[in-house]
Parts: C-alpha cells; structure tokens; sequence
C-alpha cells in the first residue's frame, strides 16, 4: 500500500525543522555546499548508503562542491510522503559531518 500524501501545510511545518530544504511544486529539495569536491563526493556516498537503507531513493546530483537532492514518492503519485521527510531528516543530521557550509 502505497504512503498517504502530506499537505503543503504538513510539509512546511516539517520542513521548518530541516535547514535548507524546501518544498518545490510536488518535491522537497535541498542543495548542500561543501568546501571541496572531495568531501561533495564522500556526501553522496553516505546519501546513496541512507537511499539504500531506507530503500527510498531521491534525484542525487554532484557537483564540483555541490550535493543537491530532489524527492517525492513515485508510487504514491509523485507527491511528497513521510517517506521523503524521513529521508530528508536523515541527510540533513549527517551533512554537517561532511562539511557543509
């Protein structure tokens, strides 16, 4: 059974405890800088760990000294789910670990 959708009301709030993540039409997103490529890829590493953990999996994109992560749950319709905020509240706990700025 696939996860119930979150208001916009719901998302906000939750989002209001995760620096730097937004709510984006039907995604939550967030754009981690680090302070050298090195350490944006060692971030991806541990995101990609956490995806699999979870077996939830967002857009996970790399930059030079960037980490940006896009998500909603597709089998609930492409909405935002407890699902993605789960996964977002995991990400943001280890970024600091990694230097973000």
């Amino acid at each position: 059974m696939p996860a119930a959708p979150l208001s916009q009301e719901e998302i906000e709030e939750r989002l209001g405890d995760l620096p730097g993540w937004s709510l984006e039409g039907n995604r939550i997103t967030c754009t981690y800088r680090l302070h050298t490529h090195f350490a944006a890829v060692g971030l991806t590493v541990h995101v990609a760990q956490i995806q699999d953990e979870l077996n939830h999996h967002s857009d996970l994109t790399l930059g030079y000294n960037t980490v940006s992560l896009s998500v909603n749950t597709h089998d609930a319709g492409h909405v935002v789910t407890e699902h993605d905020l789960r996964l977002a509240t995991r990400v943001a706990a280890i970024a600091p670990g990694h230097g973000v700025r």
